[in-house]
């Protein structure tokens, strides 16, 4: 989905323009273009039109162009569900990672938690715990995984984790295919 305020920054800067020049050329406020770049605002479609022929585009060419990909994602971007009952929580790093190839994840948990059973599906999984201790259940095995120790494996098994430790526990954890 495309940012219309960033893009229009971008296109703004790459020409060189101030936001007063771009107010000029549209016969808009400055104020205005800069609400507009901070999406504090939104243009109506003929005020959006005048903006992108002063940049020497359009609307056409202006919502096919892919926006560059977002890099880096803050506390802002992360999503979090907990699972009071079984004493963990799960925080998406990454968001809308269910359409990207992996899916990194922090899992805390409680003295006692437990993630929920997953089921045998396809890809490979990768955890790395940060701290505490947890209990790696691979179908009838079971590993123990500690703070600075990683695990890996083809999940053609039922899996999850457990806190069996008396402090927290939490997991660095990415799938492949996205499976959370």
């Amino acid at each position: 989905m495309i940012n219309i305020g960033d893009t229009i920054k971008q296109y703004r800067l790459k020409l060189g323009l101030t936001q007063e020049e771009l107010a000029s050329r549209t016969e808009l406020s400055k104020g205005f273009i800069s609400q507009l770049e901070r999406n504090l605002t939104s243009p109506s479609i003929a005020t959006l039109t005048d903006i992108l022929e002063a940049l020497g585009t359009n609307l056409s060419a202006f919502f096919s162009e892919s926006a560059p990909e977002k890099a880096v994602f803050t506390a802002d971007d992360v999503f979090i569900k907990e699972d009071i009952e079984r004493k963990f929580s799960i925080a998406w790093l990454v968001p809308n990672a269910q359409k990207n190839d992996l899916e990194p994840i922090l899992v805390t948990l409680e003295a006692g938690g437990e993630t929920a059973l997953q089921d045998p599906h396809e890809g490979e999984e990768f955890g790395y715990v940060l701290s505490g201790s947890v209990l790696l259940y691979l179908g009838d095995r079971q590993y123990r995984v500690r703070r600075g120790e990683s695990f890996s494996f083809v999940p053609t098994l039922p899996h999850h984790l457990k806190n069996a430790g008396k402090i927290q526990a939490k997991v660095l954890w990415v799938a492949t295919p996205p499976s959370f």
